[in-house]
């Protein structure tokens, strides 16, 4: 059994190209038990999502959660999925594109934009090989995660290096780290609060900022995560002109027994319910793209909290998706780490010819 995986087909004279790998967290295929197991036993067999010792994860994971999640999970993935599918792949699709086409106003030379996911489909492997086949032989890796995380952007970063693991001819990579205080992105953000609140009839009480969880021993070892969200949080609320009252940081998502970073969300709907906040807005600056996380966790389970503890109204605003925004955001940030791999001078014509000469002088090297 061969160790390399093979080659793409490749004539000297192909034209080569700059590859950029759009990577997220990922989705089941269907929101039924039966596509939930495969998908969860691979995103929580990742010891960058879980760190516990081996045996004892085994035991938990294969003998109670993929027992009894997938169920609850298929149920709350139901509520959400579109006709198109998982909302997070169908807005991923959408981004994918979208770049595609903004990329293409900015820069004439060859390039190419793949989506790939941690786990589930597309993978990344999947990504690497469609990128590869259209000759890329340097590729951009862009998480689609604003603020790092080893459970997020460096999981994304594993599946990479487990494709080249097995490559022979290795392409140049460059990754992006974050982006979790570019301006660009900062103002995608502002742009689409402030869109809100200008169709919902102004600012609320309080603006609950929420950023998916972590166990707090991550940032007690040395993950930037928790210092980075807060940045953000800041960053926005400074663009939007808020005061310290008018805003808080809070984290989403906890699981298990263990101590997670705070303030935790719904702690924080529970105590704005009970002091009779007359309307939140919430929103997650962490997620590129609407997912179950966002849509049943915050916009439903959230809303539930609030109001039931008494409080007024709740406005979940969403992802920025394909927001136009963000879009230009994505341009910007890809094209800074473009630098010297891509350019609007590029010619067509000049590029062609030097095609015809390398494929004539290979083939004369070879007869």
């Amino acid at each position: 059994m061969a160790y390399y995986n093979p080659e793409p087909k490749y004539e000297h004279g192909d034209q080569l190209k700059v590859g950029i790998l759009l990577a997220n967290l990922g989705t089941p295929d269907a929101p039924t038990a039966s596509a939930l197991r495969p998908y969860l036993r691979q995103f929580l067999s990742d010891t960058r999502v879980v760190e516990i010792p081996r045996a004892i994860w085994w035991f938990i994971l294969n003998c109670i959660i993929l027992v009894v999640r997938p169920k609850k999970s298929a149920e709350k993935y139901a509520q959400v999925w579109l006709k198109e599918g998982s909302p997070l792949l169908v807005h991923a699709k959408k981004q994918t594109l979208l770049l595609r086409g903004f990329l293409g106003q900015k820069i004439k030379s060859p390039f190419a934009v793949e989506l790939g996911m941690s786990y589930g489909n597309p993978s990344i492997q999947s990504a690497i090989d469609k990128l590869r086949a259209q000759h890329c032989d340097r590729i951009l890796v862009f998480p689609l995660y604003p603020q790092y995380a080893a459970s997020s952007t460096a999981s994304a970063l594993d599946a990479v290096w487990r494709v080249l693991l097995k490559t022979r001819n290795v392409p140049a990579i460059r990754t992006i780290r974050h982006y979790h205080d570019h301006p660009a992105y900062i103002a995608a953000l502002a742009e689409s609060v402030n869109e809100h609140w200008r169709i919902n009839g102004g600012k609320p009480n309080k603006l609950v900022m929420s950023f998916h969880g972590l166990p707090k021993f991550h940032l007690l070892k040395g993950d930037p995560y928790h210092c980075e969200c807060h940045k953000t949080a800041r960053l926005l609320a400074e663009s939007l002109s808020l005061t310290k009252d008018e805003y808080t940081v809070a984290f989403q998502s906890r699981f298990g027994k263990q101590e997670w970073l705070k303030p935790y969300l719904a702690s924080t709907l529970e105590e704005l319910g009970k002091a009779k906040t007359k309307r939140i807005d919430v929103i997650c600056p962490g997620f590129s793209s609407d997912c179950l996380e966002t849509l049943e966790e915050i916009a439903m389970e959230g809303k539930e909290i609030f109001t039931h503890a008494g409080g007024g109204e709740y406005h979940y605003i969403a992802a920025l998706n394909e927001n136009e925004a963000w879009i230009h955001a994505m341009t910007a940030i890809a094209l800074e780490n473009l630098q010297g791999w891509v350019s609007p001078e590029w010619n067509s014509e000049q590029a062609k010819k030097n095609a015809e000469m390398t494929h004539l002088r290979a083939k004369a090297i070879v007869s």
